[in-house]
């Protein structure tokens, strides 16, 4: 079998798999499985400056979880067009490499992030450079539903118009960084190099 032709249900599969075994890897590694605070909530908005943010299924970094799912399926579409075997166009394919295929790249790229983004490492650097002082990692709750977040992103991608998502990633993208002040853009900014006048500016001064 061409791997990089793999159905989408075979893909689906796979997929299942993956997301079950890192929230497992993410729960060994001693992240909660729900909010500290005993209760799990599907929205959480009033404020990212808590230490509730990213415990719940979702809050204002949700967006930008779909918005990695464009730049997955986006990455991985031209990649495929180059690289992959040239598919003839049907329900499953993009063209390039099998939607399947795409998927579990943009999967294990998510998760890997995912628990890149719950070492140490970054846990301190995000409380240490960034607005998010009270930020101990993500519970297994809220990591998982921003993969599903990212799964929505890609999906959303495949199908429709290339103008229209890139019109949803500038609307989230604007919508996002005026409530909070922090957005994707921000940050990676805040998180590579980070600089004072915007962390000035995301404390309200």
């Amino acid at each position: 079998m061409n791997f990089p032709s793999i159905s989408l249900r075979a893909s689906l599969l796979a997929s299942t798999f993956l997301i079950v075994l890192f929230a497992g890897i993410l729960y060994m590694m001693g992240q909660p499985l729900i909010c500290e605070c005993g209760f799990i909530k599907f929205w959480h908005g009033p404020t990212v400056l808590t230490s509730e943010n990213s415990q719940h299924i979702s809050d204002w970094y949700t967006f930008s979880h779909i918005i990695h799912g464009f730049i997955f399926y986006w990455v991985a579409w031209i990649v495929g067009k180059k690289r992959g075997p040239v598919l003839r166009s049907s329900t499953w394919s993009a063209g390039g490499w099998s939607v399947g295929f795409m998927l579990l790249l943009a999967i294990f790229a998510e998760t890997a992030w995912e628990l890149f983004e719950n070492t140490d490492f970054i846990i301190n650097r995000y409380r240490a450079i960034t607005i998010s002082y009270d930020y101990f990692g993500d519970s297994v709750v809220n990591s998982t539903s921003d993969v599903l977040a990212m799964v929505l992103g890609f999906f959303l991608a495949w199908r429709l118009p290339v103008r229209v998502t890139v019109a949803l990633l500038i609307v989230m993208e604007v919508f996002v960084g005026y409530w909070i002040h922090d957005n994707l853009t921000l940050n990676i900014i805040m998180l590579l190099y980070p600089f004072e006048a915007i962390l000035e500016w995301q404390r309200g001064g």
